[in-house]
């Protein structure tokens, strides 16, 4: 191989992470932006006492979701983050699964 070391895939083929346009550039795929739930729905404070709430932002590990992967703004991820932590203290959420 000429002394060059390939390390696999070699960008040739169509991926997932785009098609190539007419110019043989790579296009970026579409993704939708997800949208914050607290903003859409005009929340401006986020309760701890709501369990109900605050649920879908902790999966089964008892981690608190990302940003990236929930979509809340970053003034509404900061004010959840503290109300998962104040419910956990309370004995609302679980630290744990077992």
């Amino acid at each position: 191989m000429n002394g060059k070391k390939s390390f696999g895939g070699g960008g040739r083929g169509k991926g997932a992470a785009g098609q190539q346009g007419k110019d043989g550039q790579r296009r970026p795929m579409f993704r939708r932006r997800k949208v914050c739930k607290f903003c859409s729905d005009k929340i401006d404070d986020i309760n701890y006492k709501d369990v109900r709430m605050l649920m879908p932002f902790v999966p089964e590990r008892a981690k608190v979701l990302p940003r990236r992967i929930s979509g809340t703004c970053a003034l509404h991820q900061r004010k959840l983050r503290t109300a998962i932590m104040r419910a956990r203290q309370l004995a609302l959420i679980p630290y744990t699964t077992e």
